[in-house]
């Protein structure tokens, strides 16, 4: 059994627990879809910053230029800042993923005051946590930021590659998949939502998970505490990410209660 094979091993029950979160079956109406975009939202933008902080980290954006220590994940890298920075919508027009997920919750009708409210704090020097309280986040959608940035904090290439690949990259195409059979994405109503989705179902299934497990595999190559703190970190990302999702169903089925 490879290294990869054990964590993966290992994390089965949280990412069992993640696909089949009751999240999805509560996503019935585009009230529904909308809270969970005010909220999911803020996951597609810290995202950006644990996958610039591995390009930081791992390719050379500092002068004067010198070469990567290992071009490969340094081509890896910056594939996904390319796809992720600078995409293309389904109107062929070049966007990041995050400006695409804004487009698709106008489109629904989902507010973006709450995060463009907290970007514009972000803007002015504030610290994660003091705009995360000034915009007035619900406390699990900040203490998922904050622990992305936590991991940030380290400095440590695997240790972000690991929240990186296993919390986000490696469960993504799963998760949208639950999304999409469960939720009715298929209406006209939703086409940028479907698109931003299957677009990333596209890239991460098909192209960077494999590639960002072959990522932890070279950052960590023989250590076995690096080994473990991926397997650690890893864990944690999870937990966070269910605590997300267990915080947006409980906000949709209160809001089903008020509108009943």
């Amino acid at each position: 059994m490879t290294q990869i094979e054990r964590i993966e091993q290992e994390l089965e029950p949280l990412t069992a627990q993640l696909n089949n979160h009751k999240l999805y079956s509560t996503l019935n109406s585009i009230n529904d879809v909308k809270t969970f975009m005010e909220q999911h939202v803020f996951a597609v933008w810290d995202f950006m910053s644990l996958l610039k902080s591995l390009q930081n980290q791992l390719t050379t954006t500092r002068l004067p230029w010198v070469p990567a220590v290992n071009p490969s994940t340094s081509r890896f890298i910056n594939e996904i800042v390319l796809g992720e920075e600078s995409d293309v919508n389904e109107l062929g027009v070049p966007k990041s993923h995050y400006e695409m997920y804004l487009d698709a919750m106008l489109q629904v009708g989902a507010s973006t005051k709450q995060i463009n409210t907290f970007i514009d704090f972000i803007k002015q020097g504030l610290s994660i946590t003091e705009a995360g309280l000034k915009a007035n986040l619900e406390s699990e959608t900040l203490n998922f930021i904050q622990f992305s940035f936590d991991v940030i904090d380290t400095k440590k290439p695997h240790v972000i590659a690991s929240a990186f690949t296993f919390g986000r990259e490696d469960v993504i195409p799963d998760m949208f998949f639950q999304i999409i059979n469960q939720s009715k994405t298929a209406d006209n109503t939703y086409s940028k939502l479907t698109y931003y989705l299957k677009r990333h179902i596209e890239l991460d299934g098909d192209e960077h998970g494999p590639l960002s497990l072959k990522m932890i595999e070279e950052l960590c190559q023989e250590d076995a505490q690096k080994w473990e703190d991926v397997l650690a970190t890893a864990k944690q990302a999870l937990e966070h990410r269910i605590a997300l999702w267990d915080s947006i169903s409980n906000l949709i089925l209160n809001n089903s209660l008020v509108e009943a």
